[in-house]
Parts: structure tokens; sequence; C-alpha cells
């Protein structure tokens, strides 16, 4: 094990040049624009897997490709095998002015790397794969073996892969899969994700007049689609930060004082956190502090807000149609499908008859939960500790990683979760980072999370 701690301790320049490397790729899922682009870092990782030692092919499917990578099986019997996941496409970079430097030219200050993707999801899976290389490259065995699956279309919602894990499934099957794709709260405080909640898309339309109408010679004879779609919106939630939709909160089971005691011992300032989110005063459910929240309560997001013209100076209109983006983030036991008719019976019997309603689905996922007193989830604790050199704690989180349920339906494998990235490093917003000292950590994470893992 010296030989390979040694060895990711003396490859970090290196490391660092790579994974620039893999960040200059604008491998955006949600544009097909970058089709080219997506293509490009999946060949970039399979040339870069098969560099360090690993066995890699590119595959097709109906969408972007996979990259799927393993070391070769070893001989003796019985050995424990792990599926390591990640993404290589990455969230749009908009809005490009609020970037301090361009968001695919990485660029290393004060620590950290900024980059889109740097963090989600490109750092934390290259973090895994030099972990593996020190091992290959030191000859030293692995005592267990490996699979990597890294996809490109995690950012919209994994729409290719739950076909690829079927068809694939007899080579696939594992005692667990390792995803690095979250949070930890503090550079000193290393996590195990024990939950995710999950998610629900929506796209709500109002219909108004057959075209835009002027507003000095219609206005007051015709609904205003926007002021129709502002009202049923504003409905759904009441003063106290509860969602009034009829069945919303009839499947979600109460934190237990176990839950609430982990959560508490996450660091918490108020002020801090209220100055770092740049609001005036912090708003949430009441009855639930701002972690658990943000983590264990369900809520109903406007992602986008859209409507007549938005352009330079003044257009006086009334609007043909309005549009709102909707996400709805789940808890454990609650059923996107069954949370989705709910809102939409909610919204049709409040839609005034003046307008005309249309909902469009999008995509969703149940939300995941996994014992931390299980074997694994002990196992990687034990790594956690002797990476970090400190005890970790367990977290729930706030976002989604829909393919981890796909996981257990498909495989009948639990997935650990061993995130990475810290609360400030943007993901999804403009100035990405990923923090070098936890990309370096992660490494070790990953080394000694197979000696780990492989004793059962």
């Amino acid at each position: 094990m010296q030989s390979v701690l040694d060895y990711l301790k003396g490859n970090q320049k290196r490391f660092v040049d790579e994974l620039c490397e893999y960040v200059r790729f604008p491998s955006v899922s949600a544009q097909p624009a970058h089709a080219k682009d997506l293509r490009n870092c999946a060949e970039w990782l399979v040339r870069h897997c098969q560099q360090i030692g690993l066995e890699a092919r590119l595959c097709p499917t109906r969408g972007n490709p996979v990259v799927l990578a393993n070391t070769r099986r070893g001989k003796a019997s019985g050995r424990r095998h792990f599926l390591v996941y990640g993404h290589y496409d990455v969230q749009p970079p908009e809005p490009l002015e609020l970037w301090k430097t361009p968001p695919f030219e990485p660029t290393r200050r004060g620590g950290s790397l900024f980059g889109r993707g740097a963090s989600d999801n490109k750092g934390q899976n290259l973090a895994h794969l030099k972990a593996v290389e020190a091992y290959l490259k030191t000859g030293t065995e692995l005592p267990c073996d490996l699979t990597f699956v890294l996809e490109g279309e995690e950012e919209v919602g994994s729409v290719s892969l739950a076909d690829f894990l079927r068809e694939h499934r007899a080579r696939l099957r594992c005692d667990a899969v390792v995803i690095s794709d979250t949070g930890i709260p503090a550079r000193n405080l290393p996590a195990l994700t024990y939950a995710l909640r999950g998610i629900a898309a929506l796209e709500i339309i109002v219909h108004g007049p057959s075209r835009d109408l002027h507003s000095g010679i219609f206005g007051g004879s015709v609904d205003n689609p926007a002021m129709a779609l502002s009202r049923l919106l504003a409905g759904v939630r009441d003063d106290a930060g509860r969602i009034v939709i009829p069945g919303f909160y009839d499947d979600v089971a109460p934190l237990t004082s176990f839950e609430r005691k982990q959560m508490a011992r996450i660091p918490f300032e108020a002020g801090k956190y209220r100055k770092f989110l740049g609001v005036p005063k912090l708003f949430g459910e009441r009855g639930y502090t701002p972690n658990e929240q943000r983590t264990a309560r369900p809520t109903f997001e406007i992602n986008g807000l859209t409507s007549g013209y938005q352009g330079e100076g003044s257009k006086t209109i009334v609007p043909a149609w309005a549009s709102a983006k909707i996400t709805i983030r789940l808890v454990p036991h609650q059923s996107p499908a069954r949370v989705t008719r709910a809102v939409r019976a909610f919204l049709k019997r409040h839609c005034p008859p003046t307008v005309r309603l249309e909902i469009r689905g999008g995509h969703g996922a149940e939300a995941y939960m996994v014992s931390p007193r299980s074997a694994n989830a002990q196992a990687a604790l034990r790594a956690l500790r002797a990476a970090f050199q400190c005890e970790p704690v367990l977290l729930r989180e706030g976002g989604s990683i829909p393919i981890v349920n796909q996981f257990k339906k498909i495989l009948g494998a639990d997935t650990l979760l061993l995130g990475l990235a810290l609360p400030d490093d943007n993901a999804h917003s403009p100035n990405e980072k990923f923090d070098l000292e936890l990309f370096a950590k992660g490494q070790r994470l990953g080394a000694m999370l197979w000696p780990e893992l492989a004793r059962g």
C-alpha cells in the first residue's frame, strides 16, 4: 500500500494537468451543439483508461456513449467485484458573463481548479481512476475486481443508462457501486451520504390569446397568462414554507432522532450560510433546520419563468402565453408518479377558466437510502477515516442521482456515495471549482477503499 500512496503523492502535478485536459472538453449534454464535444471527451477517457492499464472501450447508446473500463479479472475465485460510476457530461455554463475566467479554460486559483465540470463530476471520477492507476503502475495487486462506468447523460437524467445496464447486466453484476458525485461539509469532514432526494420535473404552460395583444387596446378585457401563471404558482406554498397540495406529504417519513443527531454534528452558522447564499434572510419550511430543509424535506421549486417581451426597452403587450419549469425534490418513500399526479390535479383545479393549462412531464427518479450500518458502508467509513485522518459524518444530500435506483433494481447493488465536493464549489453555477487538496485526498480514499471493501 505504501508504494501506491507514494506514487499518488509523487504524481500530483501530472494528475492536475490531466484534470485540466479533461475539463477543457465542453461536454454539455443539454445542448445538441455539443454532441461532438461529448464524443471527443468520451474518446479521451477511453485512451486515458487504456494508458493507465485498464481494459476500456466506447459503448454506443441511443444517446451519448458510455465508457466501460475494467481491471483484468483476478485468477482467485470468490473475489469481490465493485462498480465505479461517474459522468463526463456537464451542466451548461451560462450565464457566461458571471464567470471570472472562461468555463472551459481551467484555471488554478487559491488551491482550486476553476472550470465547468471540475467538481461535477470530472475531478471526482478522475480521482478514482488515479487511485487505480497507482495500483497498476506500481505492480500492487488490487484485492478486488473493478469496473468503471462513465456516462455522458447524467445531467439530462441518464436517459440511456438503464438500457445499457440491462444489456450488460451479467457483466456488471457487482457487490456494490461506488460513486463520488456528492459533497462534504468541509475539508476536515469527510462523509458517507446515505440518502439522496429524488426528483420529478414538469413544465407548466398557460395559454391565453392566440397572439400577443396591444395592452392599451385589449388589456383589461382578457386575462393575462403571465398573471394567471404567477397566481397559480403562488398558491402552491403557504407563508410557513409548506406545500399545500393535497397528498404532497402523505408518504414522507419523519426524521428519526438518530438522523437529527447526525445532522446536528455538521457545523452550521446561519449568518455565514446566509452570506454565502447572498440572501437578506433565510426561508424554509417551519419546524426544520436549514440542513434538514435542504436535504430531508420535499420541495417545489420554480427553475425558470418565461413570458412576453424581455428585450431592451418596453413593449406594451398582453403576452399570448407564459411558462414555468418546475422540479419537485422528493424524499425516501415518495413516488414521483404519485406526487406528479397530485400536482397536476391541484394545478388543473385552480387554473382559471380564462386561460388554457398545459402540463408537460419531464424526467423523474425516486429518492434513495442505504443503511449506514451495512458491512459495505462500515468499510467505506473505515477508508474515509484512514484517508482523511479524522472521523467522517453521515449525510443526507439534497440533490439527486437518478441512476442509483436503477443500480439497485437492475444490478441488485447498493450504492456507496463518497463525495469530494465542498459546499462552495458552485456546482451548476458560474465559477465552478474543485479543491485540489480534496482531489488528492480522493485518490487516497480510492486507494484505501478497495482493501476495506474486499474484506466484506
